[in-house]
């Protein structure tokens, strides 16, 4: 774990990020599994999710509402409120040094010390968040005294001071209240604020939802660059995949509580493999080119109090056939000859082996059900 010392210098930090590879995992999520509900029979929510964060690397997850992102990243931060319950897995941090910790396994203690140091969460609504009856310098001081008691208060305000410099706010606005500043502006304050331990590790759910389009680029292009300057790694959670397209190195589709897509973010874009991939991409007016029509999604997510066997997006897939209702499709990696060897993707076409044992042959499907290479081009050219 982290040892609380002197704040780390945002030229050190770039310097310990470019001597580790981007290869080494920072967060391993293995197989966790959550539920809502203490009775016999409570709602599977989260069911085996694996996902790993590279050092220095931006992970988007995305999804339509009600998928479990949200839920994954609280309850990998063990911030998960009743009625839900961790019922499996777990949550490797990786320390600078090599030290692996399992956040599932930590005590209170630990738990408290490990926060804001080694993970830091911004959350979805930052009116919400930030307390309207106090100063925002005194919320981003208390929370630095609170981890770090050697710390006097004139030096957390001056830090504090530094950290809304950091994120483009005058620091003359550490006297303002939540409710004196923008839906931008209020946005910053809490990524400042989750910056103040220098953490590793920044999860931020869905931190641009609220914002107008305009704002939305700004705060985008803010983490890119932070994350540039400090050498922390994202995890981005949206459910819009065109915004991860500009800040995300990986990302990762999510639906009915499980991983159904996992590859680069470009190979995500112009080249998904899942049929509901496909259909998010096409939900999104393009930026560039010729017009098309938005297909959107037929239906919708499936109850999971109800989900029993079969591929939870076989009723609204127009490539489903009769083995979709029976097998549950695993992740598989590589999909095709050439991908890169971390993509993988959960659906039957793409596991013929599965299929073919059950004495049937999966009907054709484009290897790339994605856009034209020429619109996927054009838009590409804007990021």
């Amino acid at each position: 774990m982290t040892t609380p010392t002197q704040f780390d210098a945002a030229s050190d930090a770039a310097e310990r990020s470019r001597l580790v590879s981007a290869s080494d995992p920072v967060l391993e999520i293995k197989n966790l599994s959550v539920d809502y509900g203490y009775d016999d029979d409570p709602v599977h929510v989260l069911r085996q999710v694996s996902l790993t964060l590279g050092r220095g690397e931006v992970l988007g997850l995305a999804g339509e509402s009600g998928c479990g992102k949200s839920t994954l990243a609280y309850a990998a931060t063990r911030l998960l409120p009743p009625p839900g319950l961790i019922t499996g897995g777990e949550v490797l941090f990786t320390d600078r040094d090599g030290t692996k910790t399992d956040i599932l396994k930590l005590d209170d203690r630990a738990l408290r010390a490990s926060r804001w140091q080694d993970m830091a969460i911004v959350f979805q609504g930052a009116m919400n968040s930030l307390n309207p009856v106090f100063r925002i310098g005194r919320q981003i001081a208390d929370g630095i005294q609170a981890h770090r008691p050697g710390i006097s208060r004139k030096e957390a305000l001056e830090r504090s001071a530094e950290l809304l410099e950091l994120v483009g706010i005058a620091p003359d606005r550490l006297r303002s209240y939540p409710h004196q500043l923008s839906g931008g502006m209020r946005q910053r304050v809490m990524i400042a604020m989750a910056l103040a331990l220098d953490p590793q590790v920044l999860i931020m759910d869905e931190p641009t939802t609220a914002l107008d389009v305009v704002m939305q680029r700004q705060i985008v292009e803010q983490i890119a660059e932070l994350r540039t300057r400090l050498g922390f790694s994202v995890i981005f959670i949206t459910h819009d995949v065109s915004l991860l397209i500009e800040i995300a190195d990986r990302i990762a589709i999510m639906y009915a509580g499980e991983i159904i897509e996992d590859a680069a973010a470009l190979d995500v874009y112009q080249r998904p493999r899942h049929p509901y991939s496909s259909a998010l991409l096409h939900s999104f007016p393009p930026l560039r080119g010729p017009r098309r029509e938005l297909t959107g999604i037929p239906g919708s997510p499936p109850d999971l109090a109800k989900l029993g066997g079969g591929c939870p997006f076989r009723d609204r897939c127009a490539f489903a056939f009769d083995a979709c209702s029976t097998v549950t499709p695993e992740l598989v990696r590589p999909v095709v000859a050439g991908d890169d060897p971390r993509r993988a993707v959960a659906c039957l076409h793409h596991d013929p082996a599965v299929v073919r044992a059950m004495g049937q042959e999966p009907p054709a499907i484009p290897v790339e059900i994605s856009r034209s290479a020429h619109d996927a081009e054009r838009n590409a050219a804007v990021v």
